[in-house]
């Protein structure tokens, strides 16, 4: 389930630091979501300078670095949880790009086990097999 995407500025990347923020983020994501991070799904989004405006003001002209990131979670999640996310993305960001975190905005996105799909199987369902899997192995072992 965890994804999250990254929209930045693509002045503000190189490919050490492309891939920076998808192997932290992954990590980051899969700690806190206490989930496997073969599950995880990170992307990032590149935009020229040219095509993003800051307070009103296009990047290219301006100088003002972009970046903004959004992570669907599963609905349910504990408001903490989300804090703690969103606040280990931000210092990511900050870190790898070296901008102030004041420039840095992102958005979480929660949503309904039976809207996500997983394989082509609602997440309600396959989160239940996976209880029930994890009962009988209890129940057996």
């Amino acid at each position: 389930m965890p994804i999250a995407t990254f929209h930045i500025s693509e002045a503000l990347l190189t490919a050490e630091s492309s891939a920076r923020i998808l192997e932290q983020a992954s990590a980051i994501y899969a700690q806190e979501l206490d989930s496997p991070v073969e599950r995880t799904r990170v992307f990032i989004n590149r935009y020229q300078a040219g095509s993003v405006a800051v307070g009103g003001q296009v990047c290219s002209e301006s100088g003002s670095p972009a970046a903004f990131f959004e992570f669907i979670v599963l609905e349910g999640r504990p408001f903490e949880q989300r804090t703690r996310i969103a606040e280990r993305f931000t210092t990511l960001l900050s870190d790898v790009l070296a901008v102030d975190t004041a420039v840095i905005r992102g958005r979480c996105s929660q949503v309904k086990p039976e809207d996500w799909f997983i394989a082509g199987a609602p997440a309600s369902e396959i989160r239940k097999r996976e209880v029930e899997a994890r009962q009988q192995e209890k129940a057996h072992g």
